[in-house]
């Protein structure tokens, strides 16, 4: 018998590359997404995190955010995606990322259950 560790189809880690458009989920970072109506988007400087907070649609509706904060998610099979181009170019300058000529960033990210988000780890890039 050999001792083969055979390779899963599935990515453990949850990924987020930035783009100067948007950002882009991997498929194990999506599954929070799932039954997103919208999604509100932050930025924290001092911790140099970026969150992604899924909403329902009644939770949306029912809240007191305004719509203006609302951003739309394409969720496919995948991967998911959130576009915002003032977002990315603030986060451009934040972290003095260069998204010039499609050049992306990859960076690891969690859940976390106190935000009820996904958080993407500016400090942790992916190689």
């Amino acid at each position: 018998m050999s001792n083969f560790n055979w390779a899963s189809k599935k990515t453990l880690d949850d990924i987020a590359t930035l783009y100067g458009s948007n950002i882009t989920l991997n498929k194990s970072a999506s599954t929070y997404f799932e039954d997103a109506y919208i999604v509100l988007v932050g930025l924290d400087p001092e911790a140099m995190q970026i969150a992604i907070k899924p909403l329902k649609k009644e939770e949306a509706i029912n809240s007191y955010i305004p719509e203006d904060q609302w951003h739309n998610i394409t969720v496919k099979s995948s991967y998911s995606r959130v576009c915002n181009k003032a977002f990315m170019n603030e986060v451009s300058e934040m972290m003095n990322l260069s998204f010039e000529n499609n050049l992306s960033h990859k960076f690891k990210a969690f859940w976390s259950k106190k935000e009820d988000a996904l958080i993407i780890d500016l400090k942790n890039r992916e190689e």
